[in-house]
């Protein structure tokens, strides 16, 4: 022990973990201070990082005010029945986590601690959270899950910084409508086992929500505001008391997994139609059919109908390959609908002067499929676009006129002709943040083309496999947050491209990518990763280390055989957690 002892007041972090302590050491909670004038005391540090985890820990005394450098704290798997309220005299205290203990009582002294980022309450015998975490402004990250929380204190919505939220498990009726109006930063959510019957109208305050937990609940209906949350990938509604969902969630772009298992429909709504699901379960519900729009959905992979009085649905089509279902579905749809460009349409003059008025007020120009070869001088003759989209045209080069364009910051060229690189235009765009060129013709992209868009944010140069030979070319753009590099023929993982620190959604779907290098772990800020539709037979459990992070992985399309497809059907979150597990112990 005194070699551990001696060794942290070296280094500031003490790890006790797994030591079967009943007691704290006295020395622990005088800072490490012997009292002895060896060892060169003098070059000693405050301890900022102390383990105490999994051990038989039954008090922690209040001189664990002593410990004020202290940074990082875990308690967890112990059998504490308290917390001290020194806690909150502990004023650099970033991460707290007594989690899988006793606990039936957080002293209000814990929101003292204001420095607090990350707090674990989960496994223990609460009843309520401490209505003082309002006053730590920085949290981001708040889990309490499997307790006995029946109400959430208002005060909650203090913590404008939290990101994610983890509830489930408890006796909780309802969600303050105020908290989310408060939480737009908020990216992950699970209330799951509860006991709610409403989601807030004020969900849609979650732009930034990427994943949604609600189900085992009693929920009746999802509001139409659900159409705010534009960012949800992930919603889990499963085992509620849902008769129908809003048309509304139709306008959800980014879902690509939504769960309605063990419902009450009786119809999936063809609003709902409009999403680019891959994964959807609507098994045990009370559904006697499916719109026909519903074979309009291409991007899905998966379609669990199991334990529906399908009537109108040969047992075959219901039991089958999804693709086939899906291929029926489409035969059926109306030959008016098929047909529905059969009206008359605006001329490529009215669809520019509407497209112009509607700019003034939205500074947004759309001019995307109109088939015109040239760029319409509409697009530089607009003052103050901040948005510029091109798409679906038969544009092959870019007039030096758009160099006017000074406030532009979103380009969109998706679905031209155009061959060559437009760097003499797009680098004379001081605001430029976003731009996609994707599906088009373009040669070969050197380093030099990209040196001046040190601001871009968001490339996609998707479906041009002979732009980018090494695609750690783009590895120059420092702010890039989301790079899109779909249908390119990649053969390997462009493992380069971990020097992009920004890095958040990384999409390589519709490559030839047969391995994913342990190095994914360097990878820290990504938050979704889609590999769907490549060869990759098996994942590196490396991949469970960037858990804490991201939130959506998409694997559809592959033939991976290291991990059960059960584990796949449950969610990025259960095959991190299981490629977590696999990496070996220290």
């Amino acid at each position: 022990m005194e070699r551990i002892l001696k060794s942290a007041r070296e280094s500031g972090s003490l790890n006790l973990s797994n030591r079967s302590l009943s007691e704290v050491p006295g020395e622990v909670y005088n800072n490490l201070d012997t009292g002895s004038l060896d060892d060169k005391w003098w070059e000693g540090v405050d301890l900022q990082k102390l383990i105490l985890a999994h051990n038989n820990l039954e008090v922690l005394r209040e001189d664990l005010r002593n410990l004020s450098s202290l940074v990082v704290l875990n308690i967890s798997h112990n059998q504490l029945s308290s917390v001290p309220a020194a806690i909150g005299d502990l004023p650099l205290l970033k991460s707290l986590d007594v989690s899988f203990n006793q606990i039936k009582f957080i002293p209000e002294e814990v929101g003292l601690a204001t420095a607090l980022v990350k707090v674990d309450f989960s496994n223990n015998c609460l009843t309520e959270l401490p209505a003082s975490l309002g006053r730590c402004l920085n949290l981001s990250e708040l889990k309490a899950s499997n307790n006995n929380i029946s109400r959430l204190p208002d005060e909650l919505a203090g913590c404008c910084k939290l990101s994610k939220f983890d509830l489930e498990g408890n006796k909780l009726v309802l969600l303050p409508e105020n908290m989310f109006t408060s939480w737009t930063l908020l990216t992950e959510l699970n209330a799951a086992k509860n006991q709610l019957t409403t989601i807030p109208a004020s969900i849609g305050a979650l732009s930034k929500l990427v994943r949604m937990d609600l189900h085992q609940n009693k929920i009746t209906s999802i509001p139409s505001s659900i159409k705010g949350c534009s960012s949800l990938a992930e919603f889990y509604m499963g085992n509620n008391l849902l008769s129908t969902i809003p048309d509304d969630i139709g306008m959800l772009s980014k879902l690509g997994t939504l769960d309605l298992h063990s419902n009450q429909m009786k119809e999936y709504p063809v609003g709902a139609c409009k999403l680019k699901l891959s994964f959807l379960d609507l098994s045990n519900n009370a559904l006697s059919g499916l719109p026909p729009e519903l074979g309009t959905m291409t991007t899905l992979r998966k379609l669990l109908l199991s334990g529906n009085p399908m009537r109108a649905l040969r047992s075959s089509l219901v039991s089958g390959p999804t693709s086939t279902l899906m291929k029926y579905l489409r035969s059926r749809l109306s030959s008016e609908e098929e047909a529905s460009g059969s009206r008359a349409t605006p001329t490529k003059v009215d669809q520019i002067s509407a497209a112009r008025r509607l700019s003034v007020s939205s500074k947004e120009l759309n001019l995307s499929g109109l088939g015109v070869p040239n760029v319409p001088p509409a697009a530089w003759e607009t003052s103050d676009v901040v948005k510029l989209d091109l798409s679906k045209n038969l544009i092959e080069d870019l007039p030096n006129e758009l160099s006017l364009c000074s406030s532009l910051q979103a380009l969109i060229l998706s679905n031209n002709k155009i061959k060559k690189w437009p760097g003499m235009v797009v680098s004379s765009l001081p605001s430029l943040t976003s731009l996609k060129l994707d599906n088009n013709p373009l040669a070969e992209i050197s380093p030099t083309d990209l040196e001046s868009l040190s601001k871009l944010e968001i490339l996609d140069l998707s479906g041009n496999a002979s732009s980018l030979s090494e695609p750690s070319v783009v590895s120059s753009l420092p702010q890039l947050q989301e790079l899109y590099l779909r249908r390119m023929k990649l053969q390997e993982f462009p493992i380069g491209l971990v020097q992009l620190k920004h890095l958040r959604i990384l999409n390589l779907s519709q490559n030839n990518l047969t391995t994913i290098p342990e190095g994914i772990k360097d990878f820290s800020a990504l938050i979704e990763l889609d590999l769907s539709d490549n060869n990759i037979t098996r994942l590196p459990a490396e991949l469970g280390l960037l858990e804490p992070s991201l939130q959506v992985l998409k694997l559809d399309g592959n033939p991976l055989r290291s991990i059960r497809r059960t584990v796949l059907e449950r969610g990025t979150k259960a095959v991190l957690s299981y490629l977590k597990e696999k990496l070996p112990s220290n």
